[in-house]
């Protein structure tokens, strides 16, 4: 597959047009459409529906798209690696975060990122822990702060810090403090609740504890969104599980109360992923560094 052809393709993509593609490539439209026609070919498949507006992926374009940003910017982190003296932390690093840390850490992580690396460029990405995992797969992102995850000969894992977790109901009255009585994980199971769909590490989690003790949980609704979820438990009467880092990176704490979840207590763990299969430079190596130092400090 040639490089230059899958450059064209994801730029078309991008754009939704061959002629902005070719405006901003300054190649001659019809230059690039034997490119991609060629790449077509190749894959013996159409990577695009023509429509009189543009283009659209096809759902082979849609994956080849997935696959085609992370090789570029394999290749792009490749290439930084050679220019650059092999010392210096310089190049660029995409860091995938979870909602719940990106809404209290991204300011803090670019700053810091700033200061400590002024050679080099950061990208912060969010998303689930099991969506971020593919992106690390393909190398949409250099690392990854994930829950939970499963060990893999693929990945690094490197662990931070262990987070309880709470059900998180709305405030019935006003006032008093944001965490109240311990609650049984047997009585979870009484609650209607509003959660994610397998395989979040925290659905997982939570179904595997209560199998365990022969109860199921009661889902009301699938959300892959924390403050979708918050939203719904504030105003339906529904309940979720959840560390209490991401209430109080709602901005909204005050309209929640959380009880620990005990007998047993339940806890996810905070790790940072980063590729077993890609070498590792001295930005990855220094940021890990620091992504953690900064997770100690703001999630304690």
């Amino acid at each position: 597959m040639d490089l230059k052809q899958l450059a064209y393709f994801v730029q078309v993509a991008e754009l939704g047009s061959f002629s902005r593609a070719a405006n901003l490539l300054a190649v001659a439209q019809s230059a690039l459409s034997r490119q991609v026609r060629a790449l077509e070919v190749e894959l013996r498949q159409p990577l695009f529906e023509r429509t009189g507006r543009g283009v659209t992926l096809t759902e082979a374009g849609r994956r080849l798209l997935d696959h085609g940003r992370g090789i570029l910017a394999q290749v792009e982190r490749a290439r930084l690696d050679i220019e650059h003296q092999r010392d210096a932390a310089s190049g660029r690093l995409v860091v995938a975060l979870p909602p719940s840390v990106g809404r209290s850490l991204s300011g803090v992580l670019v700053r810091a990122f700033r200061t400590r690396f002024p050679a080099a460029t950061l990208s912060v990405v969010e998303g689930l822990s099991h969506y971020t995992m593919e992106w690390l797969a393909i190398g949409r992102v250099d690392c990854a702060v994930v829950y939970n995850v499963t060990p893999s000969a693929a990945v690094d894992l490197l662990p931070v810090l262990d987070e309880p977790l709470y059900l998180i109901s709305a405030r019935r009255k006003p006032g008093g403090r944001l965490v109240g009585a311990p609650i049984a994980l047997a009585e979870v199971a009484d609650r209607e609740l509003v959660i994610p769909s397998r395989p979040h590490s925290v659905r997982m989690l939570l179904e595997a504890a209560l199998a365990g003790q022969g109860r199921r949980a009661s889902v009301a609704l699938e959300i892959e969104s924390v403050p979708a979820m918050l939203e719904l438990v504030r105003h339906d009467a529904l309940h979720a599980v959840l560390a209490l880092n991401a209430l109080k990176s709602s901005g909204a704490e005050d309209a929640f109360r959380a009880r620990p979840i005990v007998e047993p207590g339940l806890k996810t763990t905070l790790w940072i992923a980063t590729s077993a299969q890609r070498a590792r430079g001295p930005l990855l190596e220094r940021a890990t560094a620091l992504l953690r130092e900064l997770l100690l400090e703001h999630r304690s």
